[in-house]
C-alpha cells in the first residue's frame, strides 16, 4: 500500500513532552504519541469494498498481510507517528474535565483525490487517556459501529467512515449491562476514518484549563485544514468558526430525526467539530415512534438524550463549545447573537425535511399536517420507517380508510386502532388526502420524491444483534449481507425484502435490541 502521507494534526500542533504511555493528566498538548498494541492473532474478517476505493486502497490491497497488520495495530507504517488525542467533555450535562481518546490511536493522515483523510483505530490498546479502562474493545460493539458507519453514510448522514473490522484474537473483558456480571468477549479492531476526529471537548479542555494559547492553535489549525472558506481575521473569524460548526451541527440532526436515529450519548466530546456523526455506541433507530426514547440504559431514568430532545442537547452543546471559544473573543454579545439563530434555523431546516417525508411542497406551509402526524403517530405503536416508507403508496384517489390500510404494517398491535385513535388517524388522513389532491405532482413523481428522503431499511437493532450472534460463533456472512443491502437504503431490493419488516417481538426486551450500555 502507498498513501500519499501528509500528517498536520501531530505537527502543527504541540505534542506532550511525555513519551510514557501512563495514565494522567496531560497539559498544554493537543495530543500524546502513543504505538498501537500487538496483539496475538489478527484476522480481517470485513473491509467496506467502496470506501477502500475512496481512499486509495485497492482490493488486492485489503487482502493483504500489511493491509491486516497496519488496520489491527499490529505494523506501524513508516515515516508515521500514531498519536491520541486530548479532550475534555460534559458527560450528561456535568463537566468531567480530561477525557481524551482512551481506545482510538489516530494512525496517520493521507491526501488522495483532493480529500484529506485521517485513519484511527479503536480498540487498539492502552493511552495516557485510558483512565481505569484497557484501551480495547470487543467484536460486539466493533460490529455495530462498523456496519452503522457505513449505513449512516448511505443514508446521506453526515458521519464517520469505517475502514475495515478485525478479531484481534484475544480475549476482552467487559461487563455489557455494568450489573457486575463481566466476562470474557472477543477482541476487535475498527479502523474508522474521517477528515479529523477533533470534538467539542478538544476546545473545552484548554478553555476549562485556562490555556489560551493552546485553545487559540486548535483554533486557528481546525479553521486553516477544515474551514479555509474563513477569510475573516481576528476575532471575527472565531466567531465565523462557530456560525460555520452551528450551521453543520444541526444539518447533522436534522438528518438523525429525518431517519429515526438516535445517539444515545451525545456528551460534548461525542460531537464532532466538522457535523460528523461520531462514536457509535448505545446508538438505535425509532421502532415505535416516541419521542422519549433512547437507546442508552445509563439514560433511562432521566432521558436526557431521547430523540425528541436532541435538537435541543445539540443547542446545549453548542454553548459549551461558544464557552470554550470566549477567551479568543472575549465579548459574550457576538457569540450570543450566534446562539440566538440556532432554534429558527433547524426549525426551518427540520420543517422543510419533513414536507420531503410526506411528499408535500417545500415552498407552502404544512404546520397543521406536519405537527398533525406527529402527534398521531404516538397513538398507537407506529413503526417510523415503515410508515413512511409506505406513506408514498397513499394516492390522491384514496380514502382516509383506504389509506390506514396501505399503511398498517406500520402497526405493531392493528387492534389498538380502536375507537379514537382511529378517529384521529381517519382526520390525519382525510387532511393529508385533500392536500396532495391540491399538488401539481402526480402520484408516480410524489413517490419517487418520497422514497429518495425515507428509507426502506436501516440497521436495526435487532439486524446489527443478529450480526454479532453468528459473528461469537464464528460466521461473518450477515455482517457482509446487511453491509450490502445498506448501501442501497432507499432501493426496493426485493431479494432483501425480509429485512422490511418490524422489530420481532423477542427483541423488544432483549439486551442489544432494546437495552444498551455505554460498553455497547
Amino acid at each position: 500500500m502507498i498513501f500519499d502521507l501528509n500528517d498536520t494534526f501531530n505537527k502543527e500542533l504541540p505534542a506532550d513532552i511525555n513519551q510514557e504511555n501512563s495514565r494522567r493528566q496531560v497539559y498544554n498538548a493537543c495530543y500524546s504519541f502513543v504505538t498501537p498494541k500487538q496483539t496475538s492473532n489478527p484476522t480481517l474478517i470485513h473491509f467496506s469494498n467502496d470506501f477502500i476505493r475512496e481512499v486509495g486502497i485497492t482490493k488486492e490491497d485489503a487482502q493483504t498481510e500489511e493491509f491486516l497488520k497496519v488496520f489491527s495495530g499490529n505494523k506501524v507504517l513508516e515515516n508515521t507517528h500514531p498519536y491520541s488525542m486530548c479532550y475534555g467533555g460534559h458527560q450528561f450535562g456535568h463537566w468531567a474535565g480530561q477525557l481524551g481518546d482512551g481506545r482510538a490511536i489516530n494512525l496517520f493522515e493521507i491526501d488522495h483525490n483532493d480529500k484529506h483523510w485521517t485513519f484511527q483505530l479503536k480498540g487498539a490498546g492502552e493511552t495516557p487517556y485510558s483512565r481505569t479502562a484497557d484501551g480495547l474493545a470487543v467484536l460486539r460493539s466493533s460490529i455495530r459501529e462498523h456496519l452503522c458507519s457505513e449505513a449512516m453514510h448511505y443514508l446521506g448522514v453526515p458521519t464517520t467512515r469505517s475502514l475495515s473490522l478485525s478479531l484481534t484474537g484475544d480475549q476482552v473483558m467487559r461487563d455489557i449491562m455494568y450489573n457486575g456480571k463481566a466476562a470474557y468477549e472477543k477482541g476487535a479492531v475498527v479502523c474508522r476514518v474521517a477528515p479529523s476526529f477533533i470534538r467539542f471537548g478538544n476546545f473545552e479542555i484548554f478553555a476549562a484549563r485556562q490555556d489560551g494559547e493552546t485553545l487559540k492553535k486548535l483554533a486557528d489549525y481546525t479553521i486553516k485544514h477544515f474551514y479555509s472558506n474563513i477569510t475573516s481575521e481576528g476575532k471575527q473569524k472565531y466567531l465565523d468558526f462557530l456560525t460555520e460548526v452551528l450551521n453543520k451541527t444541526i444539518e447533522m440532526i436534522v438528518h438523525w430525526q429525518r431517519v429515526g436515529f438516535v445517539h444515545g450519548v451525545m456528551n460534548t466530546d461525542n460531537l464532532s467539530i466538522l457535523g460528523l456523526t461520531i462514536d457509535y455506541g448505545p446508538y438505535g433507530w425509532l421502532e415505535g415512534f416516541d419521542y422519549d426514547w433512547t437507546p442508552n440504559t445509563t439514560d433511562a431514568q432521566n432521558k436526557r438524550y431521547r430523540f425528541g430532545n436532541q435538537s435541543y442537547i445539540a443547542m446545549w452543546n453548542l454553548y459549551k463549545l461558544a464557552n470554550a471559544l470566549y477567551p479568543l473573543i472575549e465579548e459574550v454579545e457576538p457569540l450570543q447573537a450566534i446562539l440566538n439563530e440556532y432554534e429558527a434555523i433547524y426549525l426551518k431546516k427540520y420543517e422543510a425535511v419533513m414536507k420531503q417525508k410526506l411528499g408535500l411542497e417545500t415552498e407552502s406551509d404544512y404546520a397543521s399536517l406536519i405537527s398533525g402526524i406527529e402527534k398521531t403517530l404516538q397513538l398507537i405503536e407506529t413503526d417510523y420507517t415503515i410508515f413512511f416508507r409506505n406513506l408514498s403508496s397513499v394516492t390522491k384517489n384514496d380514502t382516509p380508510a383506504s389509506a390506514i390500510l396501505k399503511i398498517s404494517d406500520a402497526f405493531y398491535n392493528l387492534e389498538e386502532l380502536q375507537k379514537e385513535s382511529k378517529k384521529e388517524w381517519l382526520y390525519w388522513f382525510a387532511e393529508y388526502i385533500e392536500t396532495i389532491q391540491s399538488l401539481n405532482s402526480t402520484d408516480e413523481e410524489r413517490a419517487s420524491q418520497m422514497n429518495n428522503i425515507n428509507p426502506k431499511y436501516v440497521l436495526r437493532n435487532y439486524m446489527a444483534q443478529l450480526a454479532i450472534e453468528n459473528a461469537e460463533k464464528g460466521k461473518y456472512d450477515l455482517i457482509d449481507e446487511l453491509y450490502q443491502l445498506l448501501k442501497k437504503p432507499y432501493d426496493e431490493q426485493p431479494h432483501y425484502e425480509k429485512w422490511f419488516a418490524k422489530r420481532p417481538e423477542w427483541a423488544r426486551h432483549k439486551v442489544g435490541c432494546s437495552m444498551l450500555s455505554c460498553s455497547s
